[in-house]
């Protein structure tokens, strides 16, 4: 078995308030895993949240399908946004790739808790994480 890092809740919302996050109009959280750190992110920018559905991993982060599949899109009100696009984990960039995709048409910068994004909350952890929302 993997040795995985563990963050509580406390420390990841200290680093959520660390951050300086952009202007945006909407928060958009992928589920499962980005649902939680999205959740934190919009209510620091006093932001409407909105959930959509990739499935690409399994829980033991193994691919269950050649590629991601959009499961559901976000409701989105009319019109152009700044979207910020939240997701626990970013390694291969092909789930938020995804989402991007099916994103399109709106300004999208992307936080992740760990991994590659334009907002990075653990950018020094390359190990695997036990999330505090993921019960093992």
């Amino acid at each position: 078995m993997t040795t995985k890092v563990a963050l509580s809740f406390t420390e990841i919302a200290h680093r959520m308030k660390m951050l300086l996050l952009p202007e945006v109009d909407l928060v958009v959280g992928i589920a499962r895993g980005g649902v939680v750190p999205a959740s934190l992110a919009a209510y620091q920018l006093d932001r409407p949240l909105q959930v959509m559905r990739v499935q690409y991993r399994d829980d033991d982060n193994q691919p269950m399908h050649d590629a991601p599949l959009l499961l559901s899109p976000p409701p989105l009100p009319a019109g152009h946004l700044r979207l910020l696009l939240v997701d626990d984990v970013s390694v291969s960039g092909r789930t938020i790739q995804a989402a991007r995709l099916a994103l399109a048409g709106h300004d999208i910068v992307t936080l992740v808790c760990k991994g590659r994004g334009d907002y990075v909350l653990f950018p020094e952890i390359s190990e695997c994480v036990l999330w505090p929302w993921n019960v093992e």
